[in-house]
């Protein structure tokens, strides 16, 4: 994700957003001659048109597209809105178009100018892997904790990791359940050695490297920092590469 495929989500939502935002600059406004009491108003099919056919190139990076569904919901029924002949569309400040959230709409053209808010719906289904049985919090994830399925990457807010080798080997952060779909808030890197274990030290520069012992002074998670005693004394910090190394960069 829509981070779809992370390394980050991001990428997807910033392409929705992108997409919206230049469809709905382009013109793309209708005419309104009906109150909101008066049965659905024409402007409603159209934003409906125009939210289909603004989703439909959404793709999620380095991945496939995503099947995108858009649901519109209904005004306050208690609105009574002046006939409008030009009403334009427009995504609220801080609003990001993912799940339930809501399109403004405001009139351009009529006797009363007003603003109201849509509800919509965003679904985005692809390819994403569910856990296959309950898994406790802070279990090491392997291979056979999940299956592949289609699920519904805008049903949460947490990006979905789509990617075995984003998630194979990183702990459970919480208690997991049958049938939910993996999403970076549930995981993160495992700790790989203790404060106090005895490490292997890599010094890397330009064309050498040094190869030494130290004592971790802090836990050891790979890919985060670490502090490490030299033989000599000396503290160094590196980056935690397995259990047992620690590089630093010279």
């Amino acid at each position: 994700m829509f981070n779809k495929y992370s390394n980050s989500t991001q990428p997807v939502h910033a392409t929705w957003g992108l997409v919206l935002a230049l469809f709905f600059t382009s013109g793309a406004c209708t005419s309104a001659n009906a109150q909101v009491n008066e049965g659905k108003p024409e402007f409603i099919e159209a934003t409906q048109r125009w939210l289909d056919n603004a989703v439909s190139s959404v793709r999620p990076a380095g991945g496939n597209p995503l099947r995108m569904e858009v649901t519109v919901g209904e005004l306050d029924s208690r609105l009574r809105l002046a006939p409008c002949a030009r009403v334009e569309p427009y995504i609220p400040v801080g609003t990001r178009l993912w799940g339930k959230t809501r399109l403004g709409l405001r009139c351009l053209e009529g006797s009363t100018r007003w603003n109201v808010f849509l509800p919509v719906t965003i679904r985005a289904f692809g390819a994403a892997w569910l856990i296959k049985g309950n898994v406790a919090s802070g279990t090491v994830l392997t291979e056979a904790d999940a299956m592949e399925s289609e699920v519904d990457w805008a049903e949460e807010s947490s990006p979905i990791v789509a990617l075995p080798s984003q998630w194979v080997g990183q702990v459970a952060s919480r208690a997991l359940t049958t049938g939910q779909a993996l999403r970076q808030a549930m995981i993160k890197p495992a700790q790989v050695f203790q404060a106090g274990a005895q490490v292997r030290v890599v010094a890397q520069g330009a064309g050498f490297q040094i190869t030494s012992d130290g004592q971790a002074l802090s836990a050891g998670v790979v890919g985060q920092p670490a502090r490490v005693r030299m033989d000599n004394g000396r503290v160094m910090s590196g980056v935690v590469l397995d259990n047992r190394t620690v590089k630093l960069e010279i």
